[in-house]
């Protein structure tokens, strides 16, 4: 019966001990575990792109660089609608209201040229605020006895500025009448009317009887541009 007792305590024993070497196993797998963890952990911050500290750099290079482009297109914008406005707010056209009409050299004296004779128009801005004027005016040559439209030179108009109080000319070429040269035309006054616009004035013819040359396809009478 001891003997039996003895194999009893000695089994019960050897259990035991293999349990508590199992425990400690498996204490060990639980360690294993733990460090296992800590590689994922780095397989994350890898995938968002390096450590901690180099993704907080590269979140705010980020915001660094969407912030620039929306400053530069902001930027840019305005830019344009600046340059857009400038252009808006820029001479306005000269009116027949707003311009002061003479004859050249102030005294109204007509320049010779050969036969043709030239005529100086001035046109004065009477205005405060600079203003543009470009093309050839409408002229007409009136008489007791009819009106005659000149026609234009072959001159290239140019656009011409014209700040407050200043002034810009155009010039009426004409052929004169001689005894037994043609038809007289006896003018007495000339209708102005200013480019791009429907109201004239109107002065004082202070040349003599021109040509009638209405029907020439080439006559010597003539307008040129405004600033021409």
């Amino acid at each position: 019966m001891r003997l039996f007792h003895a194999a009893t305590a000695l089994a019960a024993t050897s259990a035991l001990a293999l349990t508590l070497t199992a425990c400690g196993n498996g204490s060990g797998n639980d360690a294993s575990g733990d460090q296992s963890s800590t590689p994922t952990s780095s397989s994350s911050a890898t995938a968002a792109g390096g450590t901690p500290a180099q993704n907080a750099d590269a979140t705010k290079g980020a915001g660094s660089s969407t912030g620039g482009g929306g400053t530069g297109t902001s930027t840019g914008g305005t830019g344009t609608g600046s340059s857009g406005g400038s252009g808006g707010t820029g001479a306005s056209r000269c009116h027949t209201a707003g311009l002061g009409f003479s004859f050249g050299a102030g005294d109204g004296k007509v320049s010779s040229s050969d036969d043709q004779q030239q005529l100086a128009v001035v046109l004065k801005n009477k205005t405060s605020a600079a203003c543009t004027i470009q093309g050839f005016p409408g002229v007409d040559l009136k008489s007791s006895g009819g009106s005659w439209s000149l026609t234009r030179s072959g001159a290239t108009p140019k656009k011409v500025t014209l700040a407050a109080g200043s002034s810009t000319t155009f010039t009426i070429t004409f052929l004169p009448w001689n005894q037994g040269s043609g038809t007289e035309f006896k003018a007495t006054s000339v209708v102005v009317t200013p480019p791009n616009e429907t109201t004239s004035t109107t002065l004082a013819w202070p040349g003599g009887s021109v040509l009638l040359q209405d029907g020439a396809t080439h006559p010597g009478t003539y307008t040129g541009p405004v600033g021409g």
